[in-house]
């Protein structure tokens, strides 16, 4: 699958339509996929009517400081679909939004050091209905996994904003 921003923002359309005419809010934490979730939501034009704002997670001092979250409250490994809920739900709160979306994982070449191979990510979607998926693309093309976590945050997106 050959992913672009042009792929990301057809996605982030859809999401960024239904949120404006619904007046619900996103906020993003992502890791593995370096930004590009929030790239895509922000590349529709309005998007300051939905896109509260974000960051890239990456590390354990990033969470400290930019999620204020205490290490007892997160005593599981990352790249789980525990902690990417409690991450979700902590960026949620943070930014006064109606949708927390968290994304964690490994993008490669070699996995992380929890025993994630490279292509392995967890999401969650927090909000009014919580969702969450792992995926594993079994490739360990760093650019190429960080593309498809993209995708498949957002499809996660998308999908539980049409069932709500």
């Amino acid at each position: 699958m050959n992913t672009t921003l042009q792929t990301l923002a057809a996605l982030a359309s859809d999401i960024g339509g239904q949120m404006k005419s619904r007046g619900e809010t996103i906020a993003v934490a992502e890791s593995s996929s370096g930004g590009l979730i929030s790239a895509a939501l922000l590349s529709i034009p309005g998007a300051s009517a939905y896109y509260r704002g974000g960051g890239v997670i990456y590390t354990r001092d990033a969470r400290r400081a930019l999620l204020g979250l205490p290490e007892d409250l997160v005593n599981m490994r990352a790249a789980t679909e525990d902690y990417a809920a409690i991450v979700a739900n902590a960026i949620r709160g943070k930014m006064g939004a109606t949708w927390g979306l968290c994304e964690t994982g490994a993008s490669g070449p070699s996995g992380n050091s929890y025993g994630d191979p490279a292509g392995h990510t967890a999401i969650a979607l927090e909000g009014p209905i919580s969702n969450c998926a792992t995926l594993k693309t079994e490739d360990n093309d760093r650019v190429v996994n960080m593309w498809h976590f993209a995708e498949a945050a957002l499809n996660l997106l998308r999908t539980s904003l049409t069932r709500k």
